[in-house]
């Protein structure tokens, strides 16, 4: 059975930088997750990327935001912008399906977000229908901007991890 580690182990330094990338755009979460390899086991993996991703500063974190399409974007102007768009349209299923109204007004909140915190809104967005990233979104416009970047950063993590372990070849 392969794992989402094995993929890493068995790549040149290149190729496992762009595996990496595809779970997370800092670059220097990148490089140092490298220095971890080989990975003893996908729980080896995801504790690396944890102890990594936390060691970071708000620079890396803006970084790694500016790798996320803005939620109930559409589609295919993702595609152009982002190689993880594949994984970004099943991340935000849920938010695909919803009625107009509800994506102008992500729209709107969107960009009264990245006006007010300076990057952009970002949820796990796995599992979540419109309604629910709407809502999730309008109560942390209320929040402090340094509570905010946190949120963000713990957000990252959990699709950081759902991605590690996509990497996986299934079969």
């Amino acid at each position: 059975m392969t794992t989402a580690h094995d993929p890493i182990n068995a790549a040149t330094a290149e190729h496992a930088a762009v595996l990496l990338k595809r779970c997370c755009g800092s670059t220097r979460w990148v490089e140092r997750m490298l220095e971890h390899r080989p990975f003893a086991s996908d729980a080896a993996l995801h504790h690396a990327a944890d102890v990594t991703w936390t060691d970071l500063d708000r620079r890396d974190y803006l970084e790694a935001f500016t790798h996320h399409p803005r939620l109930g974007e559409d589609m295919a102007k993702l595609r152009e912008r982002f190689a993880t768009a594949d994984w970004s349209a099943g991340e935000q299923s849920g938010v695909a399906a919803a009625d107009e109204a509800t994506l102008e007004a992500l729209r709107a909140g969107n960009l009264a977000y990245e006006e007010r915190f300076g990057f952009v809104f970002l949820l796990c967005a796995t599992g979540k229908g419109a309604h629910e990233v709407l809502a999730q979104l309008e109560v942390r416009m209320g929040n402090d901007p340094a509570v905010e970047l946190r949120i963000a950063a713990a957000e990252q993590a959990k699709i950081t991890h759902l991605r590690l372990a996509r990497l996986a070849p299934s079969g």
